[in-house]
């Protein structure tokens, strides 16, 4: 007789989310997070022997959390029960609990507290906590996003992702931005340095010194950053720093130009010089998409490890650490790794827009 056909995993959109959260995640129990990607993994087809050998684990162990799904569904992958003292409340009460913090709002603020929550449900604070952080739940925290309004946004995904994806022979491919208005601040009182057991002091209050403007290229090949400084950030500076660009790259090459929709970057006049020089291409990212951008990345570690915590007393000095913090960076730079394809980008925006729709919103 041939092996009995095994049952296949269904799930829902709101199951399928969660444990996708749970396979990648880096702060749930290992045993927790394992659990989540045999699942995933059985549902795609994938053999349980197959599963065992990849995740380390033996064939009964993919069949029993196989079972664990099919009888108790999501709760099931969260272990066994142990011996010890019994437990003070239901399931029924830790899933009002759950229904309560999920589908409702207090009346009082916006999101529910530890204490809020345990005087709405009538269990302990204690419990509360251990509930949540037992099923992931975080109301005190939240995320933002901003889904993209350009009509023409899914065809320029495509096209800057395949950019990163499969760069074009014969041509430097830069990402092109500028940061605005980056301040020379003096700090009022000298910053306590870093010592055991304490971090280093910063005062609050500052005496300003004026301000500069980066422009920036980013070259994804090589990780190498093109940067100039300078104290405004009309089309004038930002045409003066394309030419500056078109100087130090080889003249043998095209110039693919990722860019955002500041109207700078659309000036007639910058238009002009760019149609008058036809190897350099230009590909403008949706908006409200800067993601898109690995300039961004950049000036993230540019604020990170030299603005944020920097005191200068005059621009001068400002643009004097950011140059210097260049030359370091380039000198050993890597590239950023982009993984992510235009179709993993696209689903993933599907989901959010399905579950903002799930909301009655």
């Amino acid at each position: 007789m041939g092996r009995p056909q095994e049952r296949r995993l269904i799930f829902s959109l709101t199951e399928r989310a969660e444990l996708g959260r749970l396979a990648g995640s880096q702060s749930a129990p290992h045993g927790l997070v394992r659990r989540a990607q045999i699942i995933l993994a059985s549902a795609g087809g994938e053999a349980n022997i197959s599963i065992a050998d990849r995740f380390g684990v033996s064939n009964p162990t993919v069949c029993h959390w196989r079972k664990k799904w099919f009888e108790q569904g999501l709760v099931g992958l969260y272990g066994e029960g142990r011996s010890g003292r019994p437990r003070t409340y239901d399931e029924e009460r830790v899933a009002g609990l759950l229904r309560t913090v999920l589908h409702k709002k207090p009346t009082e603020s916006t999101h529910w507290t530890i204490r809020s929550a345990a005087a709405e449900t009538g269990l302990s604070k204690s419990t509360v906590g251990r509930m949540l952080s037992l099923f992931g739940v975080q109301p005190h925290r939240s995320k933002t996003f901003k889904l993209s309004t350009d009509p023409a946004f899914v065809d320029k995904v495509r096209d800057i992702v395949g950019l990163y994806l499969n760069p074009p022979d014969n041509a430097v491919v830069l990402c092109v931005d500028e940061k605005t208005q980056i301040q020379a601040l003096e700090r009022t009182q000298p910053i306590l340095p870093l010592g055991l057991g304490y971090s280093e002091g910063v005062t609050h209050d500052y005496i300003r010194h004026g301000t500069t403007t980066l422009f920036a290229a980013l070259d994804i090949a090589n990780g190498q950053v093109i940067a100039q400084c300078r104290q405004r950030h009309r089309h004038q500076e930002f045409l003066s720093f394309l030419k500056h660009v078109a100087a130090v790259i080889p003249a043998n090459l095209d110039a693919h130009l990722v860019v955002d929709n500041y109207a700078t970057h659309k000036h007639p006049k910058v238009r002009a010089w760019l149609a008058a020089r036809p190897r350099f291409h230009v590909h403008y990212t949706p908006t409200y998409s800067s993601w898109l951008n690995q300039i961004e990345r950049w000036f993230a570690i540019l604020t990170e490890r030299q603005i944020r915590r920097s005191s200068a007393v005059s621009a001068k000095e400002l643009i004097a650490k950011i140059e210097a913090f260049v030359a370091a960076y380039n000198a050993k730079a890597r590239p950023f790794v982009w993984t992510a394809t235009s179709e993993a980008i696209l689903e993933k925006l599907e989901r959010l827009c399905k579950a903002i729709c799930g909301t009655g919103h």
